[in-house]
């Protein structure tokens, strides 16, 4: 069976809307480099095996959150589109 990008999208945006995060950080409105500092700070007050989730409307918001994650050792979950702004979710992995 194949899955479409959109179908994947889909699943993927349902999946995240489940998850529960520890913490929320509102970083609408914030330029670059803010959300990925206010993510810094977030993950470091969440005990191991926990979400953050980063809401941002900032565009550079969409490689910078990833990479760090992944540069740190953190799971990148993915994003969520709102209405208006992204909602990005990390798990604290170490």
């Amino acid at each position: 069976m194949t899955v479409s990008n959109s179908e994947h999208w889909n699943n993927m945006s349902n999946e995240l809307n489940g998850v529960t995060a520890a913490k929320t950080v509102d970083a609408r409105g914030v330029a670059c480099p803010g959300p990925l500092l206010e993510a810094k700070k977030a993950i470091g007050v969440v005990p191991v095996g926990q979400v953050v989730e980063v809401q941002s409307n900032d565009a550079g918001s969409r490689n910078d959150i990833p990479a760090w994650a992944k540069k740190v050792g953190h799971e990148y979950l993915g994003v969520v589109e709102a209405d208006g702004f992204d909602r990005h979710f990390v798990r604290r992995k170490k």
